[in-house]
């Protein structure tokens, strides 16, 4: 016997199988495009947020829009039934019919209260305006007139005014002191 390992005969002997070089330039262009992928994909996904933010805010800013117009097309009806009530006349309830009438005037003041209500739910507010100074961004002159106030404050109010927030939506139109 000799020192030879023996070799089976099945098995074929294997000579030169190029081994798989691993060049490291190639991991690093690989790490590289990974990374620039990765960042391509942030950047995506970034700029998608903001698209969803903006239109959410333009969505908000639309429906404000939206609720602002149909405010100020309610304001002079609501205006108007104010200056309508304030003409209602006073009456005792001593017969049935004037009970009828007062109770209609009753009705008629609890739907103006209402209205005002949804005004106020919508951050629309009343301008004050009699015993104020005239403020231009708030006040529009009707005209003025002699009294014992102060030269530029408001002594009546012709039509109500109304703000939204900080918006004017309508000015008040009122008579100033001389």
């Amino acid at each position: 016997m000799t020192d030879e390992p023996q070799k089976d005969e099945n098995i074929e002997e294997v000579k030169d199988v190029e081994q798989p070089k691993v060049v490291l330039s190639d991991i690093e262009t690989a790490q590289a495009e990974s990374a620039e992928y990765k960042s391509g994909w942030q950047r995506a996904v970034a700029d998608y947020k903001n698209l969803q933010k903006e239109v959410n805010a333009r969505q908000a800013e639309w429906a404000q829009y939206s609720e602002r117009q149909i405010l100020e097309e309610f304001i002079p009806v609501y205006d108007h039934f104010k200056m309508a009530f304030a003409h209602h006349p006073e009456l005792k309830s001593t017969d049935e019919n004037n009970k009828q009438i007062k109770n209609w005037i009753d009705g008629i003041g609890h739907i103006m209260k209402q209205f005002g209500e949804v005004l106020k739910a919508h951050n629309v507010e009343e301008i004050k305006t009699v015993g104020q100074v005239f403020d231009t961004q708030l006040h529009e002159s009707a005209g003025e007139e002699e009294s014992e106030g102060k030269a530029g404050m408001i002594v009546r109010e012709v039509s109500g005014g109304y703000k939204m927030g900080e918006r004017v939506i309508k000015p008040a139109r009122v008579i100033i002191a001389k």
